[in-house]
């Protein structure tokens, strides 16, 4: 009986270690850093924009209906953002801490700017009805407003515009997501084959 207990544990361990090890270690399932493990600083892209981003600025994970495309020289053509798939109504998020420097009418659409907390980054989001005014402190992930429908930048589509800007050159906003906002799915266990 003891020979059969300690066969069967040895040919469990295996599949528990696996376990453990996922859910153990949540950066390795690509889960985001918990209060508890906060994990490493987050790194830099190319730009030095440090993925400080905890949320998406609509949704979980919405659309990218158009990407960013800088453009060649400061007033030539490009896209200084992305735009991003949300219905008129829908709730906008800060993606990062900070304090509202903007929050009103340009050119008959609604914009709210937040400078980043401890950078010298800061994000606009439009077309957006404001819930927020100008000098707010707002939290990572909190409402600052609602979509706006605003047919002349998406067409058709309903979006919102999210740009990044560190003084006046604009960066891509997607760069402030760290990977696992950015992936795919969450992580699956396969099944431990034994023989």
């Amino acid at each position: 009986m003891r020979r059969l207990l300690w066969c069967g544990a040895l040919r469990a361990a295996p599949a528990v270690a696996l376990t453990l090890l996922v859910l153990g270690c949540p950066a390795w399932a690509g889960a985001p850093p918990t209060a508890s493990a906060p994990g490493p600083a987050p790194a830099p892209d190319a730009a030095g924009v440090p993925a400080i981003g905890r949320f998406w600025p609509v949704g979980s994970r919405p659309p990218v209906l158009r990407g960013w495309q800088p453009p060649a020289t400061p007033y030539g053509p490009g896209h200084r953002g992305v735009d991003l798939g949300a219905a008129a109504g829908t709730p906008v998020r800060t993606v990062s801490a900070g304090r509202v420097s903007f929050a009103g009418r340009v050119a008959g659409r609604g914009v709210v700017t937040v400078e980043l907390a401890g950078t010298d980054l800061r994000t606009a989001y439009e077309p957006v009805s404001p819930s927020v005014r100008k000098g707010d402190t707002v939290g990572a992930g909190e409402v600052i407003g609602v979509v706006e429908r605003a047919e002349a930048h998406c067409g058709t589509a309903s979006c919102v515009h999210w740009g990044l800007l560190r003084g006046e050159t604009y960066l891509n906003p997607l760069s402030l997501l760290p990977p696992w906002l950015l992936g795919g799915g969450p992580s699956r266990l396969l099944p431990v084959l034994t023989n």
